[in-house]
């Protein structure tokens, strides 16, 4: 029975109490706690049920490595599933529900599994899902679908906020253990800015809970001492409850913090993440005690032998009154030590080593602890708590000498250096024969792209697991980090201590070694996943001959703690299977973050309207007081019509396009992608960005361009004007301002990065009207101030002046075919602009138009669409744009692509115009079909619609489309089958429907 020890635990304040639930039942603790602590303390062993045969699970661990003691957490829009009581911080209130049961965590009809287990070894689902095929869709996928997973997700949006934060750091410690104050004391002294990333919400790491003596003081005190220093440092940060999450190339690391976690509903963000660049980095990150691989180890009341001592020191909480201690090194000895002071009754210490253990053994037996020598548990015995061990020698198959009554075991098996945040961009590992461990590979550290390394790894994480040689190690990764980072290190003297001498530990992969197949059967491995000795030895017997194969196939490893405690002694087993050593076999794949991280803060602000922040152009409040109809257009919204009083979109969409025909239109065109691109370079810069010849414009004119991929395909269109010799302005996709700027800073930073060129995307600083239809002219000059007439403008030419008063550029160039100006003017005056431009075109019947009537505008002019006739698989040949490649330059982006066979085969599809015979609209989309059936058993095609609209200037429907041989092809009546059953019957004719001359436009 676990109880709360009297005055004790340095960590909890007992002034203090909390109280909280689990499952709906009342419990107390203090303020301190952890919920693992106060539930001990509370005597809940039983926590949760595993994932694959819902055997009862209790906690095991004390830290992030804890894999079996996952709950939900808070109510409503605060519920989180799978959070680990081991580090969550007990605060009043707190609520919390155990998971993967049903009906309950006492009684779970699922726990029919562990009888059925021997039906559900190592990968019977990739052996029992295959056949019969029919029963996939219908029997195995729902089954599966409803039984994977662990907890509930939440079914309420998140009420709280999250924040991203950059920093910058010339040495950056991740870990806030003795080793990690040790190393950033070092690296602050020689005047480097210092961060430092403890994920906890104390410093000192284990140094108070495994004693010891820094500089003729007990630990605790030198870390006080030490963390006091180095707050006063006007170059060190320190950040407690601050994960490092995960260690990228060229110094780029995440930090994870739980600003609120333990106090909810807090002013401020919950979690915060930190983005930062730092020149060196140093983890030290401690080790994980490893678990032992016996029959039973995972009966609730097995825990690791450190996690226990942490329950008794910081938390004053004995998980059990009779305690057997079973060990292979030095290191449990002291969890027997604090448990026998706390006044528990420790019944044996089972030390598996012939000779025991050094100085802590003498210790323990003279406090007059039992310790066998050459001992190991057989088996542990127990339903929902343990109840009894089996004793039985260690070089042997498992034959039990005694049984002993015990309502807990503590159990170690030697440490494993937190290696992950090293492993993350490339450093290798060496093992350590003599402490049978993987440890990170000084000769094979990160490097950056200079070739230099930029991570170093310190005391237990380095491999160091004793207290002064962990905080030697340590001194010299801080003075090492800082001397890379460009300072000059000091000299300073280490601090003396004093530490119990320990024997070597003897590793243990199985207990006992020669255990028989029952036993193998009982031993876990992954106790979250329900992965046995037995499975990974199967996996071996059945080819598994990789680790990372082995891992997949039995699931080790892949539990919400990614192997922590398991991995190694599953690949020490697989080793073994296998008769190769450990470090042939290798491990795993440590990938970040480290422990997960929320996905609040991986959003941080972007949620919500945050999430994708609408651009609005200055003139969208103009369009909501007139009746809008909005469209989202990449992150902007344009309107799609005007609706008056009555009237459908369609009736709004067809009356713009009337008038825009007839008498003149007004069109907010701010969306249009400017990007300036400027240089002594910048004309050869753009005669390989676009397919036509760039260079050879002339101040004051404008060109229609094609931009293409690497892979020959059409990615955006536009008009690039000539502001001067050095300077042109290109006008993009409204979509595609960004990309298509982002693929031009591409290419200049990798592959022209010797150009003398400059571009900046300048959208959001200028508003575009357009003034399109036979009175556009008037209206311009009904403002005044700018000759606008055809000699002083022609078309595809731009001037600058003033409009009405206000500075602008006019382009005449044309989207519709109609006569029309597209004025530029800076953001500011775009509002004013247009109120002058409404009420000067008052007179000659203006309206303003959207989006559809612009696209039918075009479509009947058979002007193509990015993103309509184009798929990223087109290319300019197929939309009859050959004019616009150019045959005399050597090169653009794109050409060589466009010279492969299958872009020069006469069978691709061309554009062309398509027009129903009873004057429908086609279905958009749709396709033709042709005779025969493909490879895929599928009937063939001989073309689709790209555009299709209802005309009211020729008062049928038109469309354009990609079609087999189609320009060869005019006049024939193909078919196009729609979703409704109809089949439409179109001829195919030119594109173009509409003043194919162009005489509108040129007036």
């Amino acid at each position: 029975m676990s109880t709360r020890i009297a005055k004790q635990g340095r960590l909890i304040d007992r002034s203090r109490p909390v109280t909280f639930t689990f499952n709906g039942k009342p419990m107390k603790g203090y303020a301190g706690d952890t919920l693992a602590s106060a539930l001990l303390a509370n005597d809940q062993m039983l926590v949760g049920r595993s994932f694959k045969y819902h055997r009862p699970r209790g906690i095991v661990a004390s830290g992030a490595e804890e894999p079996n003691a996952l709950v939900g957490l808070g109510l409503g829009a605060r519920f989180e599933p799978n959070q680990r009581v081991t580090t969550t911080e007990l605060f009043d209130g707190l609520c919390a529900s155990s998971q993967n049961h049903w009906p309950s965590l006492e009684f779970d009809v699922g726990a029919v599994n562990a009888a059925l287990a021997r039906f559900f070894p190592a990968g019977f689902y990739y052996k029992t899902f295959i056949h019969p095929r029919a029963f996939w869709k219908h029997v195995y996928e729902p089954v599966i679908r409803q039984s994977a997973g662990l907890g509930q997700p939440p079914k309420e949006a998140d009420a709280d906020r999250y924040e991203h934060f950059y920093a910058f750091a010339d040495v950056v410690v991740i870990g806030g253990g003795v080793a990690g104050l040790m190393a950033a004391k070092t690296a602050a002294a020689t005047g480097a800015r210092v961060l430092v990333m403890e994920q906890t919400a104390h410093w000192g790491g284990r140094a108070p809970v495994d004693g010891g003596e820094i500089d003729g003081q007990p630990a605790e005190d030198w870390i006080a001492a030490t963390v006091a220093a180095l707050k006063a440092l006007p170059n060190v940060t320190l950040r407690t409850r601050c994960m490092g999450a995960g260690v990228f190339y060229h110094g780029y690391l995440l930090g994870y913090e739980r600003l609120s976690d333990h106090r909810p509903g807090a002013e401020g963000p919950r979690h915060r993440l930190w983005r930062v660049r730092a020149r060196q980095i140093v983890t030290a990150t401690g080790a994980i005690e490893r678990p032992l691989s016996f029959a039973g180890n995972d009966v609730p009341g097995v825990m690791l032998a450190s996690a226990m001592r942490d329950y008794a020191v910081n938390y004053g909480v004995i998980p059990g009154q009779k305690v057997v201690v079973v060990t292979n090194n030095d290191d449990a000895y002291r969890t027997a030590i604090a448990l026998k002071r706390a006044g528990a009754e420790v019944l044996r210490i089972l030390d598996a080593r012939a000779t025991g253990g050094g100085t802590l053994m003498e210790e323990a037996r003279s406090l007059g602890l039992r310790v066998d020598c050459g001992r190991a548990v057989a088996k542990v015995a127990g339903g929902k708590r343990v109840s009894k061990l089996a004793i039985c020698a260690q070089e042997g198959s498992g034959a039990a000498l005694e049984e002993i009554a015990c309502d807990s075991v503590a159990m170690s098996g030697g440490w494993s250096p937190v290696v992950h945040l090293w492993s993350h961009c490339g450093g290798k590992l060496i093992w350590d024969e003599a402490q049978a461990m993987f440890r990170p590979d000084p000769a094979a550290a990160p490097v950056g792209a200079d070739g230099a390394g930029f991570v170093l790894a310190a005391g237990a994480a380095n491999g160091y697991m004793g207290l002064g040689a962990g905080l030697a190690d340590a001194a010299a990764a801080g003075k090492s980090a800082a001397q890379a980072a460009g300072f000059k290190a000091k000299k300073s003297a280490l601090p003396a201590v004093l530490e119990p001498e320990e024997a070597p530990m003897v590793p243990v992969w199985m207990m006992p070694a020669a255990a028989s197949p029952e036993l193998r059967a009982k031993a876990w491995l992954d106790f979250q996943n329900d992965v046995k000795v037995a499975d990974v030895q199967l996996a071996a017997r059945e080819g598994y001959e990789s680790v990372e194969h082995t891992k997949r196939y039995t699931t080790l490893g892949m539990a919400t703690d990614q192997g922590k405690l398991s991995n190694i002694n599953g690949l020490a087993v697989l080793s073994d299977a296998l008769g190769q050593p450990i470090p042939q076999v290798g491990t795993t794949t440590f990938r970040p973050p480290y422990t997960p991280i929320s996905f609040g803060a991986m959003a941080g602000d972007a949620r919500g309207e945050l999430f994708q922040p609408l651009r609005r152009t200055p003139m969208h409040g103009w369009h909501e007081a007139h009746g809008v109809d909005w469209e989202p257009v990449g992150q902007w919204r344009r309107p799609f019509a005007y609706l008056r009083d009555g009237e459908t979109p369609h009736d709004a969409v067809m009356r713009e396009v009337s008038n825009t025909r007839q008498a003149v239109g007004i069109l907010d065109a701010s969306t249009l992608g400017k990007i300036i691109v400027k240089g002594p370079d910048a004309g050869r810069f753009l005669d390989l960005i676009y397919t036509n010849m760039m260079s050879s414009l002339k101040p004051g004119k404008c060109r229609y361009g094609l931009m293409c991929s690497e892979n020959g395909f059409l990615i955006d269109d536009g008009v690039v004007a000539r502001l001067d010799e050095d300077s042109f302005l290109c006008h993009t996709t409204s979509g595609g301002a960004d990309h298509i700027h982002a693929h031009m800073e591409e290419w200049l930073q990798t592959e022209w990065w010797d150009m003398k060129v400059y571009t900046a995307n300048v959208t959001e600083q200028y508003a575009q009207i357009a003034v399109v239809g036979p009175k556009a002219r008037a209206v311009l000059e009904a403002l005044g101030g700018l000759d606008v007439s055809k000699q002083a403008l022609p078309f595809m030419g731009w001037v600058e002046g003033e409009l009405g008063g206000i500075p602008v550029r006019i382009y005449r160039i044309s989207f519709s075919g109609e006569l029309s100006f597209e004025i530029a003017v800076k953001a500011g005056y775009g509002r004013a602009l247009w109120d002058q431009l409404i009420a000067a075109g008052e007179t000659f019947g203006m309206m303003p138009y959207g989006t559809e009537a612009l696209h039918i505008l075009r479509a009947e002019k058979g002007f193509i669409m990015i993103g309509d006739e184009t798929d990223g698989t087109v290319i300019p040949q197929d939309l009859g744009l050959d004019w616009a490649v150019s045959k005399k330059k050597d090169d653009f982006i794109g050409k060589r692509a466009q010279q492969r066979s299958h872009m020069t085969d006469p069978a691709r599809w061309k554009l062309v115009g398509l027009e129903t015979l009873d004057g429908s609209v086609l279905p958009d989309g749709a396709y033709a079909p042709a005779e025969g059936v493909n490879a895929n058993g599928q009937r063939n095609t001989q073309g689709r619609v790209t555009s299709t609209y209802y005309s009211p200037t020729l008062g049928r429907g038109i469309a354009m489309g990609l079609v087999l041989n189609g320009p060869d092809r005019m006049g024939e009546v193909i078919d196009f089958p729609g979703l409704n059953g109809k089949t439409y019957q179109a001829k195919i004719v030119d594109p173009v429907v509409f003043d194919k001359e162009g005489e509108k436009q040129n007036v």
